[in-house]
């Protein structure tokens, strides 16, 4: 997919003295794609690690991969840099042996350099390449290194600067002449400006402040930081707002398929087709639900644009610089080549945040601010407040089962808001519209109502269709629109809440058949590397936990039903006041040929961290007058004092391709959480978050 528009080895590496230089269009937001590409670079170049760079993620400047997402970068860059490195390999050594002598196969490549036939002088590869044409096409099948027998544990990329504190996100760079920036927020998302106070406005210019308005998108801008966020708060006070309220009725209420444009998947893939009736008289039919749930980052969105009369510079830690660069450049009326995003680490997020807003909005201020570079910050009310949420999800299943209690007949039907929030550039100005400044300028673009997904396995659909071997299915995708909140991707997308579901319902019929959960996944299943994932579970977990309200729950999925494939197992116990505490979690996956194993296992850990937070914690809260989850009180996330001891056991596969394993934990977390509850307390909960007053209504309902 990569190499299609970026054939050349060229596109993908170089060499800078005596460094190897590694090109991606992905970027690395923690989940150490850098590592990865890195230690792809040394398995078929030999080069050492630490001569091997991976060059700045910038348009215009490096292969355009669309967004980072998915758990598709090994897949992807990855197979692109091993290809062209295998190309590479290749081509230096028959340059080798053309200005040295002998034939190819008698050089041998070692430490990044070459030795050739009755010579003991290396050669070094990066020396080669510098006079090397690279403008010559990958070869798709170019002989591959073989793998190592044990998988390298290479330091992550950066580790020692984030460690000694000279790491620098985004939200650090400095700059000649800069100002800082913060936009002042209406209410809710339906208010608009209807006027300033004239004499604050008055009395802030006084003070050097840059007052910018488009609209009701308004924000100041100042020389020094703490001044601008004084600013902020005056310049607010002194606003009139107008327009309605956010509604306050059920979410849930609304998420149900008469309210929705509804389509059948087959196969992972969405289509219009008339959708067959639900079964009458199910053995067994549920309802899971889950919230509007945040990104929760770490650090709120940032960004730094500079505007000189030709050309706007914008640092961002967006996931898609090529799609923003489009969209902000349609926004501002500017040609493409005139907008450069370069990517710098923001803090602690997958998905669509606030970032790519925030970059815009560094933008519009830029324009209206020209020659002094601007750095905006979100603050953390902003960023829970405005930052893109992950949908409110229901998914009800039903299933028909035989004489031993195994399924026969099977329907899922997915109903959710949208997933697809990110602004990439589509017809009616796709792009524009969905950047929030947008919707509040003079001339608004936006909303974007949402269109269907129908991508295989994307959107709400995502592991809708169940990965155990089923003899009917009936898969139903309902698109709900005009819920209260502008909604895009949220790690794992709808897999999440179809994974939480499946696996509840597992472990729901397996208790209804008489049967050990773990034995009654195996007997839905024929793919031997999912047995063996579940074997290597059970026997890693051993004796269950004892103890009153003490419970173990296990659950499986493969993500995307084509991924890495991972088993959970936690136990837990709940206390007097009807607290979840975490005791043990055993992770186990096969992600294939394993590249990075400390990145895989970090990969693997951070998932189920997140889905625990999700199960447990999570819930985006807002009345009339706006979101009220607006700081860590108000919108927990799992703190450390309830973090588990965790083991991962990773099966490596070798001989086999890699696969992305960067989203294929939170969904069995939330499945094991659930079914540990439930065998904990006896009370299956089917609405996430699992919180202590959840607990305590299921047990006075039971």
């Amino acid at each position: 997919m990569s190499l299609g528009p970026h054939p050349l080895v060229g596109h993908w590496l170089g060499a800078e003295g005596d460094v190897l230089v590694v090109r991606t269009g992905k970027v690395d937001i923690g989940q150490r794609i850098s590592t990865a590409l890195m230690q792809i670079a040394h398995e078929e170049l030999t080069q050492p690690l630490e001569c091997i760079r991976v060059a700045p993620v910038a348009t215009g400047e490096c292969p355009d991969e669309g967004i980072t997402s998915g758990s598709n970068s090994v897949e992807q860059s990855g197979r692109a840099v091993r290809l062209a490195a295998a190309t590479l390999r290749r081509m230096a050594t028959a340059e080798a042996a053309r200005r040295l002598g002998g034939e190819p196969p008698d050089w041998r490549l070692e430490d990044g350099a070459l030795t050739g036939p009755g010579s003991n002088r290396p050669v070094p590869l990066t020396g080669l390449i510098a006079d090397m044409d690279l403008g010559v096409p990958v070869d798709l099948d170019a002989p591959l290194a073989g793998p190592r027998a044990r998988p390298a544990r290479p330091p992550m990329a950066g580790l020692r600067d984030i460690v000694t504190g000279r790491y620098r996100f985004v939200h650090d760079l400095d700059a000649p002449g800069m100002l800082h920036a913060r936009v002042v927020r209406p209410p809710n998302a339906r208010a608009r400006l209807a006027g300033v106070d004239a004499a604050v406005a008055a009395r802030l210019r006084a003070e050097g402040l840059r007052i910018v308005r488009d609209g009701s998108f308004l924000a100041v801008a100042g020389a020094r930081e703490w001044d601008v966020v004084k600013a902020a708060g005056r310049l607010f006070a002194g606003c009139a707002w107008q327009g309605g309220g956010l509604p306050e009725d059920d979410v849930f209420a609304r998420l149900t398929p008469a309210n929705a444009e509804r389509l059948i998947v087959e196969d992972g893939t969405p289509r219009a087709a008339p959708v067959p009736p639900a079964p009458d008289a199910p053995a067994h039919a549920a309802r899971y639900e889950r919230p509007f749930t945040m990104h929760a980052a770490l650090a709120p969105s940032a960004a730094l644009a500079t505007w000189d009369g030709a050309r706007l510079d914008i640092v961002t830690h967006s996931q898609g610089i090529y799609p923003l660069r489009q969209s902000i450049a349609d926004s501002l009326g500017l040609d493409p080549r005139a907008v450069c995003l370069t990517h710098a680490p923001g803090s602690g997020c997958y998905g669509h945040n606030g970032a790519d807003d925030a970059a815009f909005e560094a933008a519009l201020l830029a324009m209206a601010l020209p020659g002094a570079p601007v750095l905006l910050k979100w603050s953390r009310e902003d960023e829970h407040a405005w930052e893109p949420y992950g949908t409110a999800m229901a998914v009800e299943l039903a299933a028909a089962t035989g004489p031993a209690g195994e399924i026969t007949a099977y329907s899922a039907e997915a109903i959710a808001g949208t997933f697809r929030g990110r602004p990439r550039p589509g017809k009616g100005r796709a792009g524009p519209a969905k950047l929030l400044a947008n919707r509040f300028r003079a001339d608004p673009v936006g909303p974007a109502r949402p269109e269907p997904n129908l991508n295989r396995q994307g959107g709400m659909h995502r592991n809708l269709d169940p990965v155990y071997r089923l003899p009917e299915v009936r898969l139903v995708k309902n698109l709900v629109a005009d819920l209260p909140h502008r909604t895009s991707a949220l790690r794992c997308l709808g897999a999440a809440a179809n994974v939480f579901a499946l696996e509840s319902f597992m472990d729901e019929l397996a208790a209804i058949a008489g049967r050990d959960a773990l034995d009654y996944r195996r007997a839905h299943l024929g793919d031997a590397r999912a047995l063996a994932v579940l074997d290597r579970l059970g026997a890693a977990l051993g004796a269950a936990p004892s103890g009153a309200m003490a419970g173990r729950g296990v659950a499986y999925a493969q993500y995307k039903n084509a991924m890495a494939r991972v088993g959970v197992g936690v136990d837990l116990h709940v206390t007097d006041l009807s607290e979840v505490r975490l005791d043990r979690a055993v992770i186990v996956a096969d992600a294939g040929r394993v590249i990075d194993l400390g990145g895989l296992e970090a990969q693997l850990e951070g998932g189920f961290l997140q889905g625990a937070s999700w199960a447990l914690c999570e819930a985006v809260t807002w009345d009339r007058d706006g979101i009220t989850s607006r700081d860590w009180d108000s919108y927990p996330v799992l703190r450390f004092d309830n973090v588990p001891e965790i083991e991962v056991i990773v099966l490596d596969r070798p001989g086999d391709a890699s696969v992305g394993a960067g989203e294929a934990a939170p969904g069995p977390a939330l499945g094991a959480i659930a079914n540990a509850v439930c065998a904990a307390t006896g009370l299956r909960l089917r609405r996430l978050p699992f919180t202590p007053d959840a607990i305590s209504r299921a047990a006075l309902r039971a």
